[in-house]
């Protein structure tokens, strides 16, 4: 137990022999323990039990109110229609329709038409183009391992541009050594994602 305060009590004592006179002092510490009311410690043991019978209450209250007894429950339930006969007859016999789909188109490979320039300088150039385009769009289409990937290749100058999506950088770098094989073609920028 804890002391919040203390107190001192002196007292002397005066002891007178015939030759002498003695005085004697004597202190005595007297503690008084705290203040009488209720410590913090209750207060908090207090509330969290007056929490706990409080949530207790209402988890009774909710559980009686959803708990409905049989006839209750029979009470609620609608009361069955009276049984009819269905009969059934046998319908008619339809011959069976049959829809024939067409067969799948293959897309034939992208004819580019380039219309002719004014100048004798520019025209070869264009038609250089158009033609690397086909030569690289049929050798793209001729290879069974590339002709199903979604790739692009567009020409510019001699210059290839490549874009798609393929699964692998072994496919990514087989497509491009394609396109570098084609005569006329400058140069190669791939820009193929890997995913």
């Amino acid at each position: 137990m804890s002391y919040e305060e203390e107190q001192a009590r002196k007292s002397r004592v005066v002891v007178e022999t015939p030759h002498s006179r003695r005085e004697i002092e004597q202190t005595e510490a007297v503690r008084a323990p705290e203040r009488s009311g209720v410590s913090p410690t209750t207060v908090g043991i207090l509330v969290v039990l007056v929490v706990a019978l409080v949530t207790i209450l209402v988890l009774l209250l909710m559980n009686s109110q959803s708990t409905d007894t049989p006839a209750e429950l029979a009470a609620q339930q609608p009361t069955p229609l009276p049984q009819t006969t269905i009969i059934e007859q046998p319908a008619q016999q339809q011959p069976p329709i049959i829809i024939q789909q067409p067969a799948p188109v293959t897309q034939p490979a992208p004819i580019i038409v380039s219309p002719p320039a004014p100048s004798g300088g520019a025209a070869s150039s264009g038609t250089d183009d158009s033609t690397l385009q086909l030569a690289i769009d049929k050798q793209i289409a001729d290879d069974p391992n590339l002709s199903g990937l979604a790739v692009l290749a567009s020409v510019v100058n001699g210059k290839v541009t490549l874009t798609g999506t393929v699964k692998s950088e072994s496919l990514k770098s087989q497509i491009e050594r394609l396109v570098r094989a084609v005569k006329g073609v400058k140069d190669v920028d791939n820009q193929i994602i890997v995913g």
